[in-house]
């Protein structure tokens, strides 16, 4: 199956908890001109509710699957997906905990049908979606495993990209998760993943240590000296160009960034703190070993702020322009003539 008009980038967005800001970086989101396709995957009337509390114009065309179109400023193209039950702004409700992963659901499934080219994500909120019955641990694992794919969890804000070898997982089982077999699937997907998707020929990866001081030989801690090393010495065979496992409070400087291409550090808290400080509001969550691209804002639903205009859209804005490139760089994979950006 090939997409419907390949002229046109067709992007997909899915503005997650309706209680949240989401549906507000939807509705600002097509207030902007465009030259490609947005299509938001949500309900239409809790956006044109939305539009109207914050008194901004939005009108409503319904998706269709075989015409790509480009809309004019305050336009959306929406695929129609309605919710379990009223959505009040700012007020968490589990009853709709169902309707959210329902849009991401269709939306997965209309990039692998090749209806749209990539998937935005905006903000969902877990613990409602637990609240309601439901297994949930994030976008990353659910898009994964509809779609049977072993995912790696990347941020990045400009050229400064970041991935986890765990990802939402206590403290408590790190040690035990970073194993050879995890580390030799997180690495190929991430080497594989810089050259095919972000178009980098020989890319350089940092890779980071688990324990304080990459174990201080042994001192504390043999999972550097047992797992980690051993690990990248293997593919170091298969051609990856790596570097470490380092210390993770040295590794973060600009003399070794300056020429890396991508970090790996072992857990969440070990490599995102920094990422968000350098870039958050402008910073880029994407998961790479899909077979499609998706990416997602680096913020939660600010249930607060939702209904106020009050809300930053860089992150959406810079999720939507990498989804963007990302698209053109797989187009032109596909077709040698096309330059990748």
């Amino acid at each position: 199956m090939s997409y419907a008009d390949d002229s046109i980038i067709r992007l997909a967005l899915t503005p997650g908890e309706p209680a949240g800001i989401g549906p507000d970086l939807a509705i600002k989101a097509a207030q902007q001109p465009r030259d490609y396709e947005l299509v938001a995957f949500a309900s239409p009337e809790m956006l044109m509710s939305r539009a109207r509390q914050l008194d901004l114009p939005l009108r409503v065309r319904e998706y269709t699957p075989d015409t790509a179109q480009i809309d004019e400023a305050g336009t959306l193209c929406v695929f129609p997906v309605e919710t379990t039950d009223t959505v009040q702004t700012g007020s968490l409700n589990p009853a709709n905990a169902g309707y959210v992963l329902n849009t991401l659901g269709m939306a997965v499934d209309a990039c692998i049908n090749k209806h749209l080219h990539a998937l935005v994500t905006g903000p969902v909120h877990k613990g409602v979606i637990n609240d309601a019955g439901i297994p949930f641990t994030g976008h990353t694992e659910y898009i994964a495993e509809r779609t049977s794919s072993y995912p790696v969890m990347m941020l990045l804000t400009g050229d400064f990209r970041v991935a986890l070898a765990t990802t939402h997982i206590s403290l408590a089982e790190v040690a035990s998760a970073v194993t050879k077999e995890r580390l030799l699937k997180v690495c190929r997907v991430l080497h594989n993943d810089l050259k095919n998707t972000f178009a980098i020929p020989q890319p350089h990866i940092l890779v980071a240590g688990l324990n304080p001081h990459a174990g201080e030989g042994g001192h504390l801690g043999r999972e550097e000296i047992n797992v980690i090393e051993p690990t990248l010495e293997l593919l170091r065979r298969e051609g990856m160009q790596l570097t470490g496992p380092m210390p993770a409070d040295t590794l973060f400087t600009p003399r070794h960034l300056e020429n890396a291409d991508a970090v790996l550090v072992m857990y969440h808290d070990q490599g995102l703190p920094v990422l968000k400080y350098a870039g958050f509001g402008e910073a880029v969550n994407i998961t790479l070993g899909l077979p499609l691209i998706r990416t997602s804002v680096d913020h939660g639903t600010a249930i607060d702020l939702a209904g106020t205009g009050k809300i930053n859209t860089g992150s959406l804005a810079a999720a939507t322009d990498l989804a963007l490139q990302l698209a053109v760089n797989r187009q032109a994979q596909s077709s040698p003539d096309l330059p990748a950006l």
